[in-house]
């Protein structure tokens, strides 16, 4: 009789926090399901929320925010642009013919060189908005060096690098919630509770969000090496590259597993290891014309801005 009135009972509902900690594991299961595309280059797994559409046009507006700035001078020196575009406009030539092939032919590319010889930078958004500015010109030191720079920064757009981040981001919100939602029902105090948080952000931050970062700049070392050679630059030009920019940061990086981006010598060591490949489509390719790219002013004129903008 006590069988049949257990086997009768109703069976017991979970807890509530259990049901929502099960329910949000099964949406971020889900979201991975239907988020997962493949690098064409590295065959890595690629975890993407956010359409093309809607990163382009963030992209395009930031563009515009940046070339608006009354601090920000855009360059109308034909011997700073020249160069700039006449590399860049090899590099979309070759992205239009690679893997990428049909994301490139689909971006509106747009360059601007920007007159700051302070700020050692130069990066592409999705949609494929360029800026340079002048102050990586010693860095680069010649169109080759240039090309390997764009190379890389037109592979995060072409990657969708910043799409990924912002997946990763928008999960690692929805996690730390989940979490909040645990620590909550285990009746901790508001001060543990908020430690508690604090240390999971960070093992998030340094353990996913950014080895995943240092993922994609060594992506973009790598596919961009190959565009620079596959457009008739010298890839040897890019171990020389790094090296001067090793020179040029003076051993102030941060400890590698702390940084998003892979110390300088790992990078050389990496592109060393790729140079075959790379060296096999420079054999291949009509060879660019390389030239030593302008010289800049030891300090800038007033009216130059000295911040930077960029990936």
């Amino acid at each position: 009789m006590s069988k049949m009135s257990d086997m009768n009972r109703a069976p017991r509902r979970l807890p509530l926090v259990c049901r929502l900690v099960l329910g949000s594991c099964a949406w971020m299961l889900w979201i991975v399901v239907i988020g997962c595309a493949t690098n064409p280059y590295t065959q890595r797994t690629q975890f993407v929320l956010v359409p093309d559409s809607f990163l382009n046009e963030i992209a395009a507006q930031q563009y515009e925010q940046v070339l608006s700035d009354p601090k920000i001078v855009i360059s109308q020196d034909p011997r700073e642009v020249e160069p700039v575009k006449r590399v860049a406009a090899r590099i979309i030539e070759a992205a239009k013919h690679s893997k990428y092939a049909e994301t490139a032919k689909q971006f509106d590319w747009e360059v601007t060189v920007i007159k700051d010889d302070q700020t050692k930078n130069a990066w592409a958004l999705p949609g494929g908005k360029i800026a340079v500015y002048t102050g990586m010109f010693p860095i680069a030191k010649n169109e080759a060096g240039l090309a390997v720079v764009l190379g890389h920064e037109v592979v995060h757009a072409l990657a969708k690098h910043g799409a990924e981040r912002m997946s990763q981001a928008l999960v690692a919100q929805f996690g730390m919630a989940a979490a909040s939602i645990v620590l909550s029902a285990q009746g901790l105090s508001p001060e543990l509770h908020r430690l508690a948080l604090q240390a999971i952000g960070l093992g998030a931050q340094v353990g996913v969000i950014l080895p995943f970062s240092r993922r994609h700049e060594s992506e973009a070392d790598y596919v961009g090496l190959l565009l620079a050679a596959q457009a008739g630059y010298d890839p040897r030009e890019a171990v020389r590259l790094w090296e001067r920019m090793a020179q040029a940061s003076q051993g102030r990086e941060p400890p590698e597993f702390l940084s998003t981006h892979p110390s300088h010598q790992t990078r050389i060591a990496d592109l060393q290891r790729w140079m075959p490949e790379a060296l096999v489509l420079y054999q291949q390719a009509p060879k660019a014309p390389v030239a030593d790219l302008p010289s800049i002013s030891a300090d800038p004129p007033p009216s130059v801005s000295r911040s930077a903008n960029g990936q």
